[in-house]
């Protein structure tokens, strides 16, 4: 039986924490799929279609890795992929609290739906795209937490939002 993990999340935008987690995903697992949420209440910067085209090109080189994008339950869209596996990231003792919840949740509408939490490298354990985002936007460089790729990406999104990055 092959071996699935999904790890789902708004990757708005996609870090090298993320990309952290996919590569020791990727060795862990007989394939990883990166499942994009629409989320529109997070109001995300960059579209769904914006999103999944990143990542796509962020993990080309990076073996046995897909990308998906989904909106609705997650339980239904392990179901749809064949597995029933979620990887989740955890870079403070904070992120946790909310963390178990939702794995608690989702055992409980699917009592097969496992969760396994994986940390950050530590370089990355600060790193969230929302504080990228956040520093992005007021005009600060991060380039060291984004994939070259992505950090165009973002610096061409706050261009169009009339944001001009130093």
């Amino acid at each position: 039986m092959s071996k699935r993990v999904l790890y789902p999340g708004t990757f708005d935008p996609l870090t090298l924490g993320h990309i952290d987690l996919i590569k020791r995903a990727a060795r862990m697992f007989d394939e990883t799929i990166i499942a994009v949420a629409a989320n529109p209440q997070k109001e995300p910067m960059f579209n769904l279609t914006e999103r999944v085209s990143m990542i796509e090109q962020c993990i080309a080189d990076i073996p046995s890795t897909r990308v998906i994008g989904f909106s609705g339950l997650l339980i239904d869209v392990l179901e749809e992929q064949g597995s029933r596996v979620v990887l989740r990231g955890l870079r403070a003792v904070s992120d946790f609290e909310f963390e178990f919840q939702l794995a608690s949740m989702n055992r409980r509408l699917n009592e097969n739906t496992e969760t396994i939490f994986l940390t950050p490298s530590e370089k990355y354990t600060f790193v969230s795209a929302s504080i990228v985002k956040e520093i992005a936007r007021l005009n600060g460089d991060v380039a060291q937490f984004l994939h070259p790729h992505v950090n165009q990406c973002l610096i061409e999104k706050l261009k169009q939002n009339g944001i001009t990055q130093v």
